[in-house]
């Protein structure tokens, strides 16, 4: 991809290439900040990793701007991975190969990592590019952001000396941070019965596709498609009009990303497939209405599959279906004192079922933090009444907004300045 190598600005795309080049999965930056550590070590810069296994890389100040106050930039070096069907990209050791279309860039059938690959390749500039005036800096470089924050929630105390803290995970040009929701996870664990499949029965896979997918956070306000909704919206009706029982599911792989596809495998009378597939398609054209001028590329199919021996009981199967049908999901609520944000909402991330066991994951986020647990509790009554267990992840505080801040005044004078 030499020709987005020579977008400008040119330093940025750089970093940004080398940190598509280095595989960084949550949890498994290690390659990422040996590369970080290298380009400190090359100009001589001082670093440090803290307990919480975050890089922290000293850069001095230019000259006449000693007397400035220190500043911290920080983003995540983590990101999301998630890879459309068919995709054989590995990324604990595969590249992320870039694709630019028109005035965008994508990835090859993968996320791409600018979510926070942008923000690192600018912090990266710091270390490359002798012509930048600034004061004293800090490039702290934080890890497994993207599965709960624990980078951040684990820094070391004191060992950070700078006074103004700049985050550079957002996406949106012309705007500024100045808040933002908190956020915790909740996982349901299901242990189901499994009865055989008898005679007369057949196995059908079916396939929700084409979805957009994104970000549960930042997308969450745009009503895209949840594949984990969907295809329980219309497994209730295989169940409850064609008799059929669950075999699995596979749906969703992060618990912050909105799932683009589901798959599930099911049993019905051989009798009923012909009126089942007719409902498929209707289904199919329903969903279209609804969502198509934002998914376009919604589609879902049925196709023959082995008869497996056993299913997931009638009962389990309408009774943990029901629950994702019922679990909250979207939007619950918009800012009263922002305009157009989003205050609390919740994602139906990841459902995993087979062989008795069954495990759904959502993610709730808000700016207050007791708007966040009453949604984890809402989805917690939901899987309890049917007999799963309910875990909690740990939570992170939202940040509340404070629009009449030091750095926010300076930070609109200088994008006046810029901008206009």
């Amino acid at each position: 991809m030499n020709e987005i190598r020579k977008i400008a600005p040119v330093a940025i795309w750089d970093n940004f290439q080398k940190l598509c080049d280095t595989p960084r999965p949550s949890n498994k930056e290690e390659a990422v900040l040996k590369l970080l550590e290298k380009m400190a070590d090359d100009k001589g810069l001082a670093h440090f990793r803290d307990s919480g296994g975050n890089l922290v890389v000293s850069v001095p100040a230019k000259a006449g701007f000693e007397d400035r106050k220190m500043v911290i930039l920080q983003s995540h070096v983590d990101m999301v991975t998630q890879a459309n069907s068919g995709s054989t990209h590995n990324f604990d050791t595969d590249p992320i190969r870039m694709v630019m279309d028109g005035e965008w860039i994508t990835a090859d059938n993968t996320t791409l990592g600018a979510d926070n690959g942008i923000g690192a390749a600018a912090m990266m500039g710091f270390m490359t590019e002798d012509g930048l005036e600034h004061g004293p800096l800090e490039l702290l470089f934080t890890v497994d952001e993207e599965r709960g924050l624990t980078g951040a929630m684990n820094l070391e105390p004191g060992r950070l000396k700078g006074e103004i803290l700049l985050n550079l995970d957002t996406e949106d040009e012309y705007e500024l941070c100045v808040g933002c929701a908190g956020g915790g996870d909740l996982v349901a664990s299901y242990d189901y019965t499994e009865e055989a499949v008898g005679a007369g029965q057949v196995a059908r896979d079916i396939a929700l596709t084409g979805l957009k997918g994104g970000h549960s956070g930042i997308d969450i306000i745009l009503g895209l498609g949840n594949a984990n909704k969907l295809m329980a919206r219309f497994l209730r009706t295989a169940i409850c009009d064609f008799d059929a029982r669950i075999v699995k599911i596979n749906a969703g792989t992060a618990r912050n990303a909105i799932p683009r596809e589901s798959f599930a495998t099911i049993v019905l009378p051989e009798g009923k497939v012909s009126d089942f597939d007719a409902a498929l398609n209707a289904f199919a054209s329903d969903i279209k209405d609804e969502i198509g001028a934002i998914e376009p590329k919604f589609a879902v199919a049925a196709t023959n599959a082995d008869l497996p021996a056993k299913a997931m009981s009638a009962k389990d199967s309408k009774a943990f279906n029901n629950a994702c049908v019922g679990a909250p999901n979207g939007v619950q609520a918009m800012s009263t004192s922002v305009e157009g944000v989003v205050e609390t909402s919740i994602n139906l991330a990841i459902v995993k079922l087979g062989e008795g066991k069954a495990k759904v994951t959502l993610s709730a986020r808000s700016s207050i933090n007791s708007a966040r647990d009453a949604m984890r509790e809402v989805a917690t009554a939901v899987f309890e009444n049917i007999g799963a267990s309910v875990a909690w992840g740990d939570a992170y505080p939202g940040w509340k907004p404070d629009a009449n801040s030091e750095v926010v005044s300076l930070m609109k004078a200088v994008h006046k300045d810029m901008f206009g």
